[in-house]
């Protein structure tokens, strides 16, 4: 009975069905170089531990309980793991158990928009999940953006970073997010300068809620954001087991970061001015329209007391026997309301 064709020093490629929806790519590194071949998890795994040395690195999207359960025997992950794996919605964390390593990281996407409105989406959000073992490497991703092909691509080419073993993979991934949050970032001040125009613009009427939008928005990434510090913190430490070149890296990683943070802090404080600016702003609007509606009640005011005055049936009033009376009146009443709007164009309340 034919056994099939052999990719790798007598391993058997697998075909797991349950698995092909999920797993995006998986492959053998030994020496940073990329071995010939696609195999299954199992199968990269049992390649690696036959050589004794590199490592698997596994990417899937997504995975669902059954596949993870199939990837946690293989890699005999820890049951805590695979719950925080299956179900995202995870803060960016560093967790150790035994010798696996568990970095969960927020992905963050800039949303194309035009004219920002109350109900405009600016930054999605993600999530990469990285499990890193002595001989394997597993990237999780949920969401649509941030794919890790490029960063895999890029990692291929660079044979001696990616020799330096599975803790070169979790600084690629890390850096990639990161350098995300920084596009994310300039193009996130681009919408306050605009917001900020708007606002201090002088006679410029201004809607409250786009405001406040942009400020919730800007706190999304902000939660996505800044609980990444005490991870890289952590792994850049040399209490860890990362490697003391892979460190170095890191810490170039964890100074983005930073600047990305005091970024958002400096977008918050803006952006608490300008509420506070557009409110106060809103404020003197509508003292400035109740003037003019006050004006306006005044000047209607004094013809309409005349009239309620002389409309009353009566048989003897004054002046209703007098021929100009009536021009009288009305004159009266006109020089009367013509002194109110001069002295309110002066005060400035029409």
């Amino acid at each position: 009975m034919s056994t099939g064709p052999r990719d790798l020093a007598g391993v058997v490629p697998r075909n797991d069905v349950a698995m092909d929806d999920c797993v995006v790519d998986c492959a053998v590194y030994v020496g940073g170089e990329r071995t010939v071949g696609h195999l299954s998890h199992q199968a990269a795994l049992e390649e690696v531990r036959r050589r004794g040395t590199g490592f698997c690195w596994v990417g899937l999207y997504e995975p669902n309980d059954r596949q993870m359960e199939s990837i946690a025997t293989t890699f005999g992950l820890h049951e805590l793991a695979v719950e925080d794996v299956v179900h995202a919605h995870q803060r960016p964390k560093l967790e150790r158990y035994d010798d696996l390593v568990f970095l969960v990281l927020r992905t963050v996407q800039y949303l194309e928009h035009g004219r920002l409105t109350g109900v405009s989406r600016i930054v999605d959000t993600g999530e990469i999940m990285v499990l890193v073992g002595s001989d394997f490497v597993i990237t999780v991703r949920h969401g649509e953006h941030t794919g890790l092909a490029g960063v895999r691509h890029m990692l291929e080419d660079m044979t001696e970073r990616l020799a330096l073993g599975p803790m070169a993979v979790l600084h690629a991934v890390a850096d990639h997010v990161v350098d995300t949050y920084v596009d994310v970032a300039q193009r996130v001040e681009q919408d306050i300068d605009a917001m900020e125009q708007t606002v201090f613009t002088p006679n410029r009427k201004i809607e409250i809620e786009p405001i406040y939008q942009l400020k919730h928005e800007i706190l999304e990434f902000r939660r996505s954001v800044n609980p990444l510090a005490a991870p890289l913190q952590i792994l850049v430490s040399p209490a860890g087991d990362v490697p003391k070149e892979i460190r170095r890296y890191l810490r170039d990683v964890a100074d983005h970061h930073t600047h990305v943070a005091d970024e958002i802090a400096v977008f918050d404080d803006a952006m608490s001015a300008m509420i506070g600016a557009s409110l106060a702003k809103v404020a003197t609007q509508q003292n400035s329209d109740l003037r003019k509606i006050s004006a306006i009640v005044a000047l209607a005011a004094v013809p309409t007391m005349f009239a309620g005055v002389y409309g009353m049936n009566f048989e003897h009033m004054p002046e209703l026997s007098w021929t100009v009376g009536y021009p009288l009146l009305l004159t009266l009443v006109a020089t009367v309301c013509v002194g109110l709007f001069v002295v309110f164009r002066v005060k400035r309340w029409l």
